[in-house]
């Protein structure tokens, strides 16, 4: 930080007056307050200052045997860590709950019609795994909060506005194409299509035939009038969008770390670009994120098919059982090279890189 503040400073004349010199310095000075305080856009100013939310929410911590009930509460959200108080009046005095939203998982649950604004958390803390739920009032406001969790789980915070900037406008982007419109200007008549063939039965089980239907058309209402590519392009952006993007899941059978025995319960490993999620197999609820930054090694023992991958606090063992051992190990080898790569197009290969991450089982 303070090499980038340097190379904007003026620096003063030394062989100027002393005056003249405290002039441009001060000059200086204020200037790079200005650019600080101020709505610049600049990369500088992004990095420098860090932008803090601060709003009513309504909060939910899920328990067993319970229902859900929302109670409302004053929250703030600076760099990654997210503070909680009762009313806006007591931001002053220590937190009800306040929790580090770094390397945590974020799932969203909306329903536009019904005005459902949900955000659920799954924090790493001492005590394990905690899950709560917020719920934004508005639109507006839930894409303001979704955004700053989404570059807290990636390690990143506000200050980054280009990053905000783009994480906020996909979320309106996939928000947009949620909205209903006008039956008058649906053509379709749900009698036309099966719902069926669209919708995965387990949603079928929920919904009425027809509100599955009705939802379908509402939404290719909304795309109806593109062209093919704006419309393709407009569904990779919903799919990139959703929750699950990216990653692969495995069923595996972890090392429980007391016993030093291989578990008989099978677990649900996914793994993404930039993180591994070790998941309920029933529920697909997250039970642990292990973020790719935080890997020191990893490492097969290819005699009895196990995989170990050493984290900096902990590490894990397991087998594989839906899939040879080799295809996880090419999939962690594979993204890791591929977050050692920049951005550059022009970048060479390095093949030899490529294969001693991915290979070694011959």
């Amino acid at each position: 930080m303070q090499v980038q503040l340097q190379v904007h400073v003026d620096q003063p004349d030394l062989d100027g007056s002393a005056s003249g010199a405290v002039d441009e310095i001060d000059a200086a000075l204020t200037d790079l307050q200005v650019s600080l305080e101020g709505s610049s856009t600049s990369a500088p100013s992004d990095i420098t200052k860090i932008p803090e939310l601060q709003d009513e929410l309504r909060f939910f911590k899920p328990k067993k045997f319970t229902f859900k009930s929302f109670k409302r509460y004053f929250f703030t959200f600076r760099d990654t860590c997210l503070s909680m108080y009762r009313s806006a009046n007591e931001a002053d005095q220590p937190p009800l709950l306040k929790l580090n939203l770094k390397g945590c998982e974020v799932t969203p649950d909306v329903n536009i019609s019904a005005q459902r604004y949900n955000m659920k958390l799954f924090v790493t803390t001492t005590d394990g795994m905690t899950e709560c739920w917020l719920r934004a009032f508005t639109e507006e406001q839930y894409a303001n909060w979704m955004a700053a969790f989404r570059l807290a789980s990636k390690g990143k915070t506000m200050a980054d506005s280009v990053a905000y900037d783009q994480e906020k406008s996909s979320i309106q982007v996939f928000l947009s194409m949620q909205h209903p419109v006008p039956v008058t200007s649906v053509i379709t008549s749900p009698s036309d299509f099966q719902p069926e063939d669209f919708v995965a039965p387990r949603f079928i089980r929920k919904l009425k035939s027809k509100q599955v239907a009705q939802r379908i058309l509402e939404a290719h209402a909304n795309v109806r009038e593109m062209n093919l590519m704006e419309s393709k392009l407009r569904y990779i952006k919903a799919w990139q969008a959703l929750p699950e993007y990216g990653i692969t899941y495995f069923i595996c059978r972890f090392v429980n770390p007391h016993k030093g025995e291989l578990s008989k319960k099978e677990e649900l490993l996914g793994i993404a670009s930039n993180r591994m999620l070790r998941m309920d197999l029933n529920t697909g609820d997250t039970l642990k994120t292990l973020r790719f930054p935080e890997l020191k090694t990893w490492s097969v023992n290819w005699e009895i098919k196990q995989v170990r991958v050493t984290f900096e606090l902990e590490n894990i063992d397991f087998q594989c059982v839906t899939a040879d051992c080799k295809v996880v190990h090419e999939f962690i080898g594979g993204y890791i090279f591929l977050s050692m790569r920049s951005g550059d197009k022009n970048q060479a290969l390095n093949e030899e890189l490529f294969h001693k991450l991915t290979g070694g089982w011959d």
